[in-house]
């Protein structure tokens, strides 16, 4: 088996958390050959989709967790299946990457996840499909709106549309006095569109990432509790990750959600969830098989590698 891995530079990864090692070394132990591809590398011209690729091997070792072999120019029709984990920012370079990696899957390539649906669904504003599973939430740039949503749910928080890792994520209320200049400056001048949404106290509780593969949610939630003094659950925030149970309400959420992801052909999807409210659904390159495996014992990688070779069948 031939796969492709579309990913950020592997020498810069966190070997402890990285969930594309964790991809790749359960594709290895199944003696698939991978092709390690950074996002620039990928082409289009009048022969096709192609890449500047590596043979890469990989070893669950932090002193070292790859060697790369020759370096060649291969045609992505000549691969069996392609995991597209660039990280965001969602910009216009990970547009067009997209648009290579379509050409591929037109020739043949199962591309995971969908490289169509990636471009649709923006993981803040893909969760205002299920407004039933939702916060109260506005996505807008106008000022006079943001302020109204302000003002009537006064303890709000507000992010852009493009960020990971917490990056950017403030808490708002109404009485703050750097109200005007967060929301100047989240906005570019009132110029980009972002989301706000009514804050979640339960936030206390963690922010819990549920992996769903073919629309089917792992048995096990990963929540990420802020640090003291912290409003974001993000790991890269300094969160700290604990095991949660599924709750009745995580399971609806899912319910209402998975099936839709199906459809779309997004075969990894993690769901944010706080307290009973969908936040966020991550569809990019979603993280925590590390996480559900070492708090869960939940191999992620392996049910992730059979959902692949079920889809190639």
């Amino acid at each position: 088996m031939k796969l492709g891995i579309v990913m950020d530079p592997i020498e810069s990864i966190n070997f402890k958390k990285d969930s594309t090692l964790a991809m790749m070394l359960e594709a290895q132990s199944r003696e698939y050959q991978l092709f390690y591809i950074t996002p620039d590398s990928l082409y289009i011209n009048e022969r096709g989709a192609f890449a500047i690729a590596k043979l890469i091997n990989v070893k669950n070792d932090p002193t070292g967790w790859f060697d790369f072999k020759e370096e060649i120019q291969i045609r992505l029709s000549e691969l069996d299946v392609i995991f597209m984990r660039q990280d965001p920012p969602f910009n216009s370079n990970f547009i067009y990457n997209t648009y290579v990696l379509e050409s591929a899957e037109k020739e043949g390539v199962l591309v995971v996840n969908k490289p169509e649906s990636l471009r649709d669904c923006n993981e803040k504003v893909f969760a205002t499909e299920f407004p039933e599973c939702c916060t109260p939430f506005l996505v807008t740039s106008n000022s006079d709106l943001l302020k109204s949503f302000i003002e009537d749910h006064r303890d709000t928080v507000i992010k852009p549309l493009d960020g990971m890792g917490g990056s950017s994520i403030f808490r708002l209320r109404n009485s703050d006095p750097n109200l005007n200049v967060i929301l100047e400056t989240i906005t570019e001048s009132f110029t980009t569109k972002v989301m706000i949404q009514t804050f979640i106290p339960e936030i206390v509780d963690g922010d819990k990432r549920i992996l769903l593969i073919n629309g089917k949610p792992m048995n096990a939630a990963v929540a990420r509790v802020p640090a003291e003094g912290e409003l974001r659950g993000n790991l890269a925030a300094g969160a700290s990750a604990v095991a949660r149970s599924l709750t009745e309400k995580d399971l609806w959420i899912c319910e209402q959600v998975g099936p839709r992801l199906k459809d779309l052909g997004l075969v990894l999807v993690g769901l944010d969830i706080i307290g009973d409210y969908l936040t966020e659904i991550n569809v990019t390159s979603p993280t925590c098989f590390r996480e559900y495996e070492s708090l869960c014992d939940i191999d992620v990688a392996f049910n992730f590698l059979e959902a692949v070779e079920g889809l190639l069948k």
